[in-house]
């Protein structure tokens, strides 16, 4: 047979006398898949803000170190050109776009990568992923979640699923109630007392949280939190 020394292309040819069959194609099938690269997406950093900065720039640039070293190509989408991580040669490719389940659809699209990565992005990218899930995206392209499954994710940010867990294996945790709306934010901390503390739902870095010693704080707190979350604990 003949193989390119660079490109993925291979001819082989039988002679009729031969009876060549399926299983003498074996080899050669190998050994083309192994030099096709393996694609992986990663959803970058993006803006700096409170509770999201330069940790998840760092930690996202080594996961893109350890991917190329395994022979990995690596697709980087992350809208702040004042990071580690769209550095000229780090990554293979980078799309300087919004982290929103719109462009990231756009870009699974596009490169058709077989796997992603959701962890390295801080909560933008944990959203965006949550999102990308619930919607099909990721089954409908058929890419893999590397790392942390999705479903870990809503465990632990969904605050009330996570109390759950934290009960199940027989841990105590503070009293708490998840609401969906200011008035049964103020109705669940008449039943718990004051003073309470409110934190919202997939948020890092306690936006929209903070304590209330009356009603009049907690109703401020929560008109803050629910701009950012649909659900306050």
């Amino acid at each position: 047979g003949i193989v390119h020394k660079t490109h993925p292309w291979f001819s082989v040819q039988f002679h009729p006398e031969h009876t060549a069959g399926p299983e003498d194609l074996e080899c050669l099938f190998d050994v083309f898949l192994d030099s096709i690269p393996k694609k992986v997406l990663i959803l970058g950093s993006g803006g700096l803000s409170i509770g999201q900065a330069g940790e998840f720039d760092y930690s996202g640039s080594q996961a893109i170190k350890a991917l190329k070293e395994e022979k990995i190509q690596t697709v980087l989408i992350n809208p702040n050109i004042a990071t580690v991580q769209t550095s000229p040669g780090l990554a293979d490719k980078v799309y300087f776009l919004p982290i929103t389940p719109e462009y990231v659809e756009q870009v699974i699209r596009a490169e058709r990568p077989s796997g992603v990565l959701l962890t390295f992005g801080g909560q933008t990218a944990l959203n965006c992923g949550v999102q990308l899930e619930r919607d099909g995206v990721f089954k409908n392209y058929g890419v893999r979640i590397l790392g942390t499954p999705i479903q870990s994710i809503i465990d632990t940010e969904d605050r009330k699923i996570f109390a759950n867990k934290v009960n199940e294996i027989g841990e105590q945790v503070a009293p708490s109630a998840a609401v969906y709306s200011i008035q049964e934010a103020l109705d669940a901390a008449d039943k718990i007392g004051y003073p309470v503390m409110a934190r919202a739902a997939f948020s890092l870095g306690g936006l929209g949280s903070g304590f209330a010693d009356n009603k009049d704080e907690l109703k401020i707190l929560a008109q803050h939190a629910f701009a950012h979350s649909n659900q306050l604990i």
